[in-house]
């Protein structure tokens, strides 16, 4: 294009429920795996790989019916996810393919988890109905998110990763708010006296992350708005 775009610094700040003193927090964390996995000589491709093979054995526990250590390796493939991209910087080695390959699985991986949850609710509840709509409202909304933040950025809108900055709920929270659903489920469903209840939490939060997904959705729009409003003002 060749009207000049804004920065990602224009794009609003602080409207995620995961403040940037919670992200630094996050990499401070990490840093020790970066460091670790740079020593190894692993690559940011590698630990992409590895991290969705993990969401997918944790997709299967709960699928299965182990949502606790479902919920576990969850947070070990989350983890690995944040990894891959903080060693792609620390070592210089960011590249187009690797960009393509982490956002693709990163979708797979959140489609088959959706799966593993639907899986089991079928057998946890006497009416699939409404547990396997809100599982399919909640995939739906974070599709929506991922892709107007994909075109957006395509289209030479927020340049860099500034539309990661704009809405509610980004990955990072959706995938804090499964796990949570998912351990509060396990806590409360004692089979076979409370499952139905334990499986209602599950809903709870996939219903939770339908809206937030959806709110976000149209946040991104809105930006994207504004910033085509302003290069046509320009």
């Amino acid at each position: 294009m060749s009207a000049s775009h804004p920065s990602a610094g224009e794009l609003p700040r602080g409207s995620s429920l995961l403040s940037n003193r919670l992200k630094e927090a996050g990499r401070a964390f990490l840093a020790p795996l970066v460091r670790l996995a740079q020593r190894l000589g692993i690559t940011a491709n590698r630990v992409t790989l590895a991290g969705f093979c993990i969401v997918v054995v944790g997709a299967v526990m709960v699928a299965i019916g182990q949502l606790l250590i479902g919920a576990v390796v969850l947070i070990a493939g989350s983890l690995l996810d944040a990894v891959d991209g903080a060693l792609a910087r620390a070592t210089g080695g960011s590249t187009a393919f690797g960009g393509f390959l982490d956002s693709t699985l990163d979708r797979a991986a959140e489609a088959i988890l959706y799966v593993g949850i639907v899986a089991y609710l079928l057998g946890a509840t006497a009416d699939p109905l409404w547990p396997v709509l809100l599982a399919l409202a909640a995939l739906s909304g974070s599709f929506m998110v991922s892709y107007t933040r994909a075109k957006a950025e395509s289209l030479g809108f927020t340049p860099g990763t500034g539309m990661a900055n704009v809405g509610l709920a980004p990955r990072e929270i959706r995938i804090v708010i499964l796990t949570v659903g998912l351990v509060l489920g396990a806590l409360v469903g004692v089979e076979p006296i409370d499952l139905a209840a334990g499986a209602l939490v599950i809903e709870a939060a996939l219903g939770l992350i339908a809206v937030l997904a959806t709110i976000t959705t149209i946040q991104r729009i809105v930006a994207t708005i504004n910033q085509a409003s302003k290069q046509e003002q320009g």
